[in-house]
Order: structure tokens, then C-alpha cells, then sequence
């Protein structure tokens, strides 16, 4: 049985897995904490982008402080656009008015110290006895990108570049969470050049993990469960999200699986 015969079954695990944990005391203690968080508008999403592309969760200096976290000094900040809001007071009624934008400093997650947030993502524990990483780089090089060790002093645990065929990857992390994070910026890599909608590109990207790691005898359900959810919105939001993108989820799993095949095994003999 080749490895492209489990991806329907896990997909639907990973489905479960989602469903299970968007149901819990655990997921409601996420969103409390994160309805704490200012919502961003599309336009300042690209502003981040543009400004810090590898960042994950960003807030105001006092908003850290509250949290119990701290802007490390020398930080430079990420400016966004806030509206500038008066009070209007006539006909002794008060309305708010918009008169205009100005950019304001946050601050991403990486780029403090202090306490440790609620999180339904656990890094994976374990080594990789079987040296899948250093297979998973062969299956970089192959499709025209190289790997790097990186140590990214934060929250992230790798990122793509397209425009210079580049992943790296946090050098600190154990080598079960390294293979993960690599198979994630490999699916990223193979399906996500140019994308619209970031949010759907990380479903994909880490159920495109799930899927190869489980193959690969690394159950990742601890990380990927909370990360694909995270990035939908809710369990349901995730469930749809995976069945529309499960003919491209596949696709890409199986490129990357390819190279761990018997067949291909013999091939390169």
C-alpha cells in the first residue's frame, strides 16, 4: 500500500481531531484570551506584512504590560493605522466621529519577554531516529529550494521565501518539531507562491504536516490540531476549510511523500 492511500483517512482524523478540541474548556480559554487582543483591519494586516512578514501576534506596548509582557528594549516597531475618534455633543446627544487615522507602535510577540500566553499549540517532543529531516532537505533541494538552520529569538518556528527559493527553520526546537516545521514550509513552498488569503494558506500548509508526518510515524495532532483552528477561526470554520482544500492538501503530501516510497527508494538505487 503506497502512502497516498492514507491520506483520506487522515484528513478526516485531522477533521476529528479539530472538532474534538474546538469543543473544549481549553479552546474557550484561548478565545477569552484572545478577544483581548485589538482585531486588525485588512489594511493594517499588510502593513504588518510589509513591515515584519514573520509576524505572528502583535499588540501595543500597554497591551504587552497588561499580559505581563515586555517590549524588549531596542525593539523597533511595527506602525499601524488607528482612527482618531471625538466627541460630537448636540442636541444634548453625543456621537462619535471619525477624523482620520494615525499611525501608531506595536509590537509583536517575538520581540518581548515575560510571562508565557495561553497556547493550544504544544510544540512535539521526540527526536527523529529514522533521519527524516535530512530526507525532507533532499525533497527541498528537489523542487529548487535550500534549507537553513535559524535561530528566530521568538514564537516562530520557520518560514519560505519564493523570492529566493529559501526555508528556514528554528535550530532550537526538537528534531520531531523541526521535521514537522519543515514538511509545513515544504507544503507552503509547493502551493503557495501567490495567495490571497494567508489564513487558508496556513490550513493547508500544516494539513499538509499532519497528513506526511503521520505517514511518517510522527503524530502531530498536539500542534496541528490547535494551529489549523487557530488560523480558521473556529472548528467548523476549520472542518470546511479542509474539505475544500483536501484535493490540494493531498496533492501536496504526496509530492512531498514521494520521495519516501519503496519505489522511489529503488529508483535512486
Amino acid at each position: 500500500m503506497t502512502a497516498k492511500n492514507y491520506h483520506p483517512e487522515l484528513v478526516a482524523q485531522l477533521t476529528e481531531g479539530i472538532t474534538a478540541l474546538t469543543s473544549s474548556e481549553e479552546w474557550q480559554r484561548y478565545l477569552e484570551f484572545q478577544s483581548r487582543f485589538h482585531h486588525y483591519s485588512f489594511g493594517n494586516v499588510l502593513l504588518i506584512a510589509n513591515q515584519c512578514h514573520q509576524a505572528t501576534r502583535v499588540a501595543g506596548f500597554n497591551a504587552w504590560r497588561k499580559l505581563n509582557r515586555f517590549v524588549r528594549k531596542g525593539e523597533k516597531a511595527i506602525w499601524v493605522l488607528a482612527p482618531m475618534i471625538y466627541e460630537n455633543a448636540e442636541d444634548g446627544e453625543t456621537d462619535r466621529v471619525l477624523r482620520g487615522f494615525k499611525f501608531v507602535p506595536v509590537f509583536d510577540i517575538a520581540q518581548t519577554d515575560g510571562e508565557e500566553l495561553p497556547s493550544i499549540c504544544d510544540r512535539l517532543e521526540g527526536d527523529d531516529p529514522q533521519g527524516l529531516y535530512a530526507r525532507l532537505v533532499t525533497v527541498a533541494r528537489s523542487i529548487g529550494f535550500t534549507v537553513e538552520d535559524h535561530e528566530f529569538n521568538g514564537g516562530t518556528n520557520g518560514d519560505c521565501c519564493h523570492d529566493d527559493h529559501h526555508i528556514r527553520v528554528e535550530t532550537t526546537n526538537t528534531p520531531a518539531q523541526r521535521v514537522k516545521t519543515l514538511v509545513h514550509e515544504l507544503a507552503h513552498a509547493l502551493l503557495h507562491e501567490s495567495y490571497d488569503d494567508r489564513a487558508l494558506a496556513e490550513l493547508e500548509a500544516e494539513s499538509t504536516a499532519y497528513v506526511v508526518c503521520q505517514v511518517l510515524g510522527i503524530d502531530s495532532g498536539d500542534y496541528s490540531f490547535g494551529y489549523v483552528a487557530t488560523w480558521a477561526g473556529d472548528g467548523d470554520q476549520a472542518v470546511a476549510g479542509i474539505k475544500a482544500s483536501c484535493g490540494r492538501i493531498q496533492k501536496s503530501a504526496a509530492t512531498i511523500l514521494q520521495a519516501f516510497e519503496p519505489e522511489a527508494e529503488n529508483e535512486a538505487a
